[in-house]
């Protein structure tokens, strides 16, 4: 009976394969018990892994939306590039001689929104006012002889101070020079007067007119406009008033294209000439 109860009463089974003789389990066992997680815990195929690792490597495609972001700026600049300038529409164009209705359309654009339709008949400039404009085939002082036939008369004949006979309007103090070197054939012995700014200061022009005859004066819209403000320029014997219209600067720019000439243009018209030329008293010739 004590043998009996020595020994034990159960034996451990491993599985069918099992020995009575070792406690490990056998190998085989291994591969069933992984070959059964294998298959209850199924694993996701390769296939179902790249299109999310592909997802993700597409999403450069930011860059892409970029790009057609960077032709758009390129084209604008393409453009701005190939924007051409008024000099160049004017190289290609062939000069045309200013007519009368050139300058009775700058009048109407300066004035047209800020004066009244009765006011805009006043500022109407008559045909008869006018002078034969230059053909781009005169020079200056033959362009002048045929506009004012009797200057020598007329010149002899004056006697007024702090006026002139004639007033050459430019765009600026060298075209004024210029000009007045041109006219040597027209202006024969009679006092010309320079009246630009430049290296003159207007208490020394107003005084050069008071105290002596001037016949004929040269010079820029803004110091005109300013003595005749100022009362040191005479309206009263003016007789000719010519513009020099058709010249152009090296931008090819006439004095009518630059924005500062053109407005002080306009209002010295306005000061009393445009009112001496309905009266017939002065005449306007476009060089």
């Amino acid at each position: 009976m004590g043998d009996a109860l020595d020994e034990p009463w159960w034996e451990p089974q491993f599985g069918p394969h099992s020995s009575s003789g070792s406690n490990s389990p056998d190998p085989s066992d291994d591969e069933e018990m992984e070959k059964s997680t294998n298959t209850s815990k199924p694993v996701q195929p390769d296939a179902d892994i790249k299109p999310a690792a592909l997802k993700k490597r597409k999403q450069p495609a930011e860059c892409f939306l970029i790009h057609p972001k960077e032709k758009e700026e390129s084209t604008v600049k393409v453009k701005r590039r190939r924007k051409k300038k008024i000099s160049d529409i004017l190289a290609k164009s062939s000069p045309k001689p200013g007519v009368p209705e050139d300058l009775q359309m700058l009048l109407n654009q300066h004035f047209g929104t800020k004066r009244s339709v009765i006011e805009l008949e006043e500022l109407k400039l008559p045909d008869s006012c006018f002078l034969p404009a230059n053909d781009l085939t005169h020079s200056f002082s033959s362009y002048l002889k045929e506009i004012c036939p009797k200057w020598a008369k007329l010149r002899k004949n004056h006697k007024e101070k702090k006026s002139v006979l004639m007033l050459i309007i430019c765009s600026s103090a060298l075209r004024c020079l210029e000009l007045i070197k041109s006219m040597t054939a027209f202006k024969g012995d009679c006092k010309v007067m320079k009246l630009f700014a430049k290296h003159m200061k207007i208490k020394e022009q107003m005084r050069m007119l008071e105290n002596g005859v001037i016949h004929l004066g040269v010079g820029t819209p803004g110091r005109i406009k300013a003595l005749v403000e100022q009362d040191g320029l005479s309206l009263n014997s003016l007789k000719y008033l010519v513009l020099d219209w058709n010249w152009r600067d090296q931008k090819l720019r006439r004095m009518i294209d630059i924005p500062e000439i053109r407005k002080e243009t306009t209002d010295l018209l306005e000061m009393g000439i445009i009112k001496l030329c309905r009266e017939d008293s002065v005449k306007l010739g476009l060089f």
